[in-house]
């Protein structure tokens, strides 16, 4: 029996996916959970529709990746922090100082998590900082860290 499931499943696949299924799993288990629903004309025609939906959704991030990439490169992130003669940080700098701060500088909402720091900034100077956008897209952000004595 031909399925669309509306949830992940992990015998069938992810949640949209167009599958087959063995008719008894299906209108025993997949169809009364709503896991799943019938691939009729009907909704394979709304299927599709959303596919379209989805991959242009898919396009627009893409684009909007790539226009972010090229900003995020031309430009520096400015941070200043207490350091002591030495050129060492009281304290280090976090993926989430630089979430933060980006988001004052250049009004981006960026998560955490997308900020890839190997370990934390702990001295001063200009440090490159990988920033995933999407999926395979990825920007080297410059950030650099002045020392307020």
């Amino acid at each position: 029996m031909k399925i669309i499931l509306l949830k992940d499943d992990k015998n069938l696949g992810k949640a949209g996916t167009l599958t087959d299924a063995k008719d008894g799993y299906a209108r025993n288990f997949l169809l009364p959970k709503k896991i799943a629903i019938e691939a009729t004309e009907e909704n394979l025609a709304m299927w599709k529709e959303e596919q379209k939906r989805l991959k242009a959704e898919e396009n627009q991030n893409r684009e909007n990746a790539k226009v972010l990439k090229k900003r995020l490169e031309s430009e520096k992130l400015v941070l200043k922090v207490k350091a002591g003669d030495n050129g060492r940080l009281f304290g280090a700098i976090t993926s989430q100082n630089i979430a933060d701060e980006m988001k004052k500088s250049f009004g981006e909402n960026m998560d955490k998590r997308k900020i890839v720091l190997p370990e934390n900034i702990k001295t001063e100077g200009i440090h490159t900082v990988e920033v995933k956008l999407f999926q395979e897209i990825s920007a080297n952000l410059k950030v650099v860290v002045e020392g307020i004595r």
